[in-house]
């Protein structure tokens, strides 16, 4: 079985881009907890997508991500 830093790498080789530092690593997995735990689990990927997509840093997405309250709360 591959590991998934291998996956992660040869994923990142075939995009064309540089892989993930493990501190990228973390907050990516960090901001995809508090999306899914905020919300439902499929908010997890979109919110990393979105973090993507803006072009943020994975440690300022998840400072953004943790400001977002959920709707009961507002």
């Amino acid at each position: 079985m591959t590991s998934s830093r291998e996956w992660i790498d040869a994923f990142a080789q075939r995009l064309g881009v540089e892989a993930p530092s493990e501190e990228e690593v973390t907050a990516i997995l960090a901001l995809a907890g508090v999306a899914a735990h905020a919300s439902e689990r499929t908010a997890a990927p979109v919110a990393c997508w979105l973090a993507a997509r803006a072009g943020t840093v994975p440690e300022r997405a998840l400072e953004l991500a943790r400001t977002v309250l959920p709707e009961s709360a507002s």
